[in-house]
């Protein structure tokens, strides 16, 4: 027998393996065939129906009320659906901050729906506690302005592409607002009589925060040796620069003979004892305001029309 005609030996073992190789080359195979096959139908889907990415952005910052204690700050979301099936918002997690330190934080969950081909303006309601910030920050002063960024992160669940993250930032400026200073320079009387007495409160009113307030109201009772004397809603149109001092006159009406022995201390110039408590409405390049001022304690004198001699005020 030639040598070409012996039969060819083969260990089992070695065949075994062989085959074992190649079935699991075709299981592969077939499993990578699968995978593009429902990649492939999925674009296909995807770009029959349309199916997309949301997009986001901050429309806008609002500050709708704001006083010395707390601010209260609105973010306005504007996100749009370009998909033909509404989107579930399922978390959004927000951050304040300034200058890298945390001013406040939350999640709100379950947002809400974005409507198919449609868009929607979420508002995110947050309100930011003076006090925490001061006991936290002591370097943050009242009456300053100080920068800040919101973060925001939309979680959305879109068909075929899953959940996404849609982050946002947006930068701003926001005061810690402090209350002005007010004195009574002087009381001016025009018409003295122990039954009447018409007069004009020299009012010195002090801003002491780093932006001008525009005065528009100011209401106000006043104590003169702790008798009420006037109290009234004024209205006034004055600006008041950052840091600025402005002068007010309020015109007043009152009876002398009603403060007993005090009104001896008045008609011989020497000081009286006052009190003044009540609020201004203002105008800010961040809203509008309601301020307290007080003052109690204070000192000041009656002085005649035609004097006037500022030598003679005291606070």
């Amino acid at each position: 027998m030639a040598s070409s005609d012996k039969p060819e030996i083969v260990d089992r073992d070695v065949k075994e393996k062989e085959k074992k190789d190649d079935k699991d080359e075709d299981k592969g195979g077939f499993i990578e065939k699968v995978k593009d096959f429902i990649q492939d139908i999925g674009e296909k889907i995807e770009g029959a129906i349309g199916f997309g990415k949301p997009t986001a952005d901050v429309a806008g910052i609002h500050i709708p009320s704001i006083n010395l204690e707390r601010a209260e700050i609105v973010v306005d979301i504007l996100i749009k659906n370009p998909n033909p099936v509404p989107i579930p918002l399922i978390d959004i997690n927000y951050l304040i901050e300034s200058d890298g330190r945390k001013l406040i934080s939350g999640l709100i969950p379950d947002a809400g729906t974005i409507h198919a081909h449609g868009e929607e303006t979420v508002k995110i309601p947050v309100v930011l506690i003076y006090d925490d910030v001061k006991n936290t920050y002591d370097e943050i002063k009242p009456g300053s302005i100080i920068p800040y960024k919101v973060k925001v992160d939309l979680i959305v669940d879109v068909p075929i592409l899953g959940r996404l993250t849609l982050p946002l930032e947006k930068t701003g400026e926001i005061p810690i607002p402090y209350k002005p200073d007010i004195d009574v320079e002087k009381i001016q009387f025009q018409k003295f009589s122990f039954e009447e007495t018409v007069a004009v409160l020299h009012l010195k009113l002090e801003n002491k925060n780093d932006f001008e307030l525009g005065l528009k109201d100011l209401d106000y009772e006043i104590w003169l040796a702790d008798l009420s004397i006037a109290s009234a809603d004024l209205a006034d149109s004055t600006k008041i620069d950052k840091n600025g001092i402005a002068k007010i006159l309020i015109p007043i009406t009152f009876r002398p003979k009603d403060f007993g022995s005090a009104l001896w201390d008045m008609i011989r110039g020497r000081g009286t004892g006052y009190t003044m408590k009540g609020n201004i409405h203002v105008e800010t390049p961040f809203g509008a305001m309601k301020l307290p001022i007080s003052k109690e304690g204070g000192t000041t004198r009656l002085k005649k029309e035609d004097d006037e001699d500022d030598d003679d005020n005291e606070d």
